[in-house]
């Protein structure tokens, strides 16, 4: 473990499939967007090293895929996550109707009760946009969860300073 780096937060990445979730962590990790980016296929891992008031952590972020061949995979991936973030695509109606199929993978495999689930509607750039924000901010409501709608194409600064926030949160709530 690096020396300044005062701790590793494991944070997962669950939702169906075609969303927009490697994207989300390309955007977020190394500063990049690739409109033809291929389906994760199991389980994608990427590490980045922030700075939260000071202090210095290390995300250890896991992509799972969203296909349902690979979920036999990914239950092993819940455990021991503080962090969850779940993503749905606002053109996609049916993406966010499966939320709650997610959270209920999320309770039956995650083995900790103080993770902190953040959900994000993705692809707000679209014009046929089926799911409208007031949804996404009441589901997330409901589920104590943080909430933020965006397009990874777009928003690089916010979608990093809002993802900083979540991270935050999760940093101190440990």
């Amino acid at each position: 473990m690096d020396e300044d780096v005062l701790t590793t937060l494991r944070i997962l990445i669950i939702s169906e499939s075609g969303v927009g979730k490697s994207s989300l962590l390309l955007r977020f990790t190394d500063d990049t967007f690739d409109p033809e980016l291929a389906a994760t296929i199991g389980v994608d891992f990427k590490v980045k090293t922030i700075s939260v008031d000071g202090n210095k952590a290390k995300l250890a972020i896991w992509d799972t895929a969203g296909q349902e061949r690979f979920r036999t995979l990914t239950p092993s991936y819940y455990r021991g996550a503080q962090g969850v973030i779940l993503v749905y695509d606002v053109t996609r109606r049916d993406t966010f109707v499966k939320l709650d199929n997610w959270l209920n993978e999320l309770e039956t495999y995650c083995t900790r009760n103080d993770t902190v689930n953040m959900l994000v509607g993705n692809k707000i750039d679209k014009e046929n946009r089926e799911v409208d924000r007031n949804e996404g901010l009441k589901f997330a409501r409901k589920h104590s969860m943080l909430f933020i709608g965006k397009c990874v194409n777009i928003y690089l600064f916010i979608i990093n300073e809002e993802f900083l926030n979540g991270v935050s949160i999760t940093f101190f709530s440990l």
